[in-house]
């Protein structure tokens, strides 16, 4: 399938945000080539008119240069908010980049979310924004479910970026997001992490909208087994499953005392 790009005006790349995480999101594109099966992004096609499946077009924002920068002084500024900005098309139009630039020397602080390890080619901006923190969603250990689930970079690969910021003295966050009920191990994956990042953020899945039947479909033909567990959580809305992961991993993490956990399991 081939991807729809366009490029489109954008009036201000840097909008004030509603989220608790931040003062201000920034999405340098429209749309995402990685596609995720539960990505809750995908509501922006309400938004943006476009027809084609989530994951199958992105818009490519252009904008004027940010005028005054310093008024993000000490603000924090979200990047990738509703999109990947170190998706593949990045790799080209080097959106991300541009925005770094022009926000360099503002004093603001950065928060980068990606799945990807293109990020590595800017490190060397990055690390000039005091307080700036990158996160990797990482939702398994298991190449083959992450195939199914998006068309992001290996695990491997996006652990090795992980640990390539956290060297560099870079604030890292394993953003365990989302959580799958009976497929997630969320020890396995801090084991595997704890040496590369600064903090554990655990997300469970939430099912809405047009892709809640598409999981469900997943599930009845590769996780047959988990079916009633998925019918429980997401159709007659038990929250048993998550109150008992929540107090599992709270556990877990009173016995390892590095890195700091967040959790949102329940």
């Amino acid at each position: 399938m081939e991807m729809i790009i366009r490029h489109i005006q954008a009036g201000n790349i840097i909008t004030k945000s509603n989220l608790p995480v931040c003062d201000y999101s920034v999405n340098p594109y429209t749309g995402c080539e990685h596609a995720c099966k539960y990505c809750y992004a995908s509501f922006m096609k309400r938004f943006t008119n476009h027809p084609e499946k989530w994951g199958a077009f992105v818009d490519v924002k252009d904008w004027d240069a940010i005028k005054n920068p310093q008024k993000y002084r000490g603000k924090e500024l979200f990047i990738g908010s509703v999109t990947d900005p170190y998706q593949p098309a990045d790799e080209k139009f080097k959106r991300a980049r541009a925005l770094l630039e022009q926000l360099h020397g503002s004093g603001s602080v950065l928060s980068i979310a990606t799945k990807s390890d293109l990020i590595l080619r800017d490190l060397d901006l990055i690390k000039t924004f005091q307080g700036a923190r990158v996160s990797w969603s990482i939702n398994t250990l298991d190449e083959d479910f992450r195939r199914d689930m998006d068309c992001s970079v290996s695990i491997e690969r996006k652990f090795a970026a992980m640990r390539a910021f956290h060297e560099a003295g870079i604030g890292t966050t394993c953003f365990i997001s989302p959580i799958f009920p009976g497929i997630t191990d969320c020890k396995a994956i801090i084991r595997r992490a704890k040496d590369v990042c600064n903090l554990v953020w655990l997300e469970n899945l939430n099912l809405r909208g047009d892709f809640k039947p598409v999981i469900l479909s997943y599930i009845a033909e590769k996780y047959p087994q988990l079916l009633p567990l998925y019918k429980e959580i997401y159709s007659k809305n038990d929250r048993t499953y998550w109150s008992a992961l929540d107090a599992e991993m709270r556990e877990f993490a009173k016995m390892k005392p590095s890195p700091i956990f967040a959790t949102t399991t329940a």
